[in-house]
């Protein structure tokens, strides 16, 4: 695990720990558990051509401060107007500048499944995504051990969520593949193929490409990370991707709906083929 991997691992784990002091597991649990049944996250990257998934993104470590995004629910209903199928929100306070409040807010203000995305090491983390109004949670294979990463996709589950599983290379492929065997869930594995090095927090944008044959056979396949336009989602969807992760672009555009419709003309399997 890089340097910065295991710094924000351990900041999202002293998190937890500090947030289970004021609310005690159990009651978190009986909160989450108490809420409607969110949208189905792995259902709606299903759907015909590559899906749009919009990211609400204030900042970044390696690009620094983005966007101000005072509204992010705001910011959400442009994505769903552009025809975005699921929101990210970026819940990480330390080197995002993210919070459960956001996706709080987003969660109450679209239709749309909302996606936790964060360093989720604990299970207490997957509740709060659950009692804040997530659909899914992002689920980093380099980030945990094999056991951890089985036992986060069962906690996933039976707090009524998907996750989406991130790898970077074929190895961490198999390994998401093992664990969601494991996990026996009976949930389709929707697994992401991050384009930035965690260590390097650099852009290969070959990586979706480099990896996609080792992924495994009907998993939902996202690109995540470098993606600065219509280009890059024909690019794609000519790789078989079936859904995009797209946040720096779509969050810092001037007029947000119409930057997520040009993606989501790109991905139509029409203008996709060849």
């Amino acid at each position: 695990m890089s340097g910065f991997l295991s710094q924000v691992c351990a900041q999202a784990r002293a998190r937890a720990i500090e947030a289970a002091r004021d609310e005690p597991l159990e009651a978190l649990r009986a909160r989450a558990l108490g809420r409607p049944a969110p949208p189905g996250f792995a259902a709606a990257l299903a759907g015909g051509g590559v899906a749009v998934i919009a990211e609400v993104k204030r900042a970044s470590p390696s690009r620094g401060h983005l966007a101000a995004i005072p509204d992010p629910a705001a910011l959400a209903r442009q994505y769903v107007r552009g025809g975005a199928k699921a929101v990210s929100v970026l819940t990480e306070p330390t080197h995002f500048a993210g919070s459960l409040d956001d996706l709080a807010a987003v969660a109450a203000a679209v239709p749309l499944p909302v996606l936790r995305k964060d360093f989720v090491v604990d299970p207490y983390q997957v509740l709060q995504a659950r009692a804040a109004g997530a659909a899914a949670v992002l689920l980093i294979v380099a980030a945990l051990p094999q056991p951890d990463l089985a036992d986060l996709l069962m906690a996933a589950a039976h707090a009524g969520l998907d996750a989406l599983v991130e790898v970077h290379d074929p190895s961490e492929a198999e390994r998401a593949a093992q664990a969601h065997r494991a996990a026996s869930t009976g949930q389709p594995l929707v697994i992401g193929v991050n384009a930035r090095d965690l260590a390097a927090l650099t852009v290969d944008p070959d990586r979706f490409e480099a990896v996609r044959g080792a992924l495994p056979p009907g998993a939902i396949t996202v690109a995540e990370s470098g993606i600065r336009g219509p280009g890059d989602v024909r690019r794609l969807a000519s790789l078989g991707a079936d859904a995009v992760l797209v946040g720096e672009h779509v969050a810092t555009a001037a007029d947000p709906a119409a930057a997520v419709r040009a993606l989501v003309t790109a991905g139509t399997r029409q203008e996709a083929a060849p």
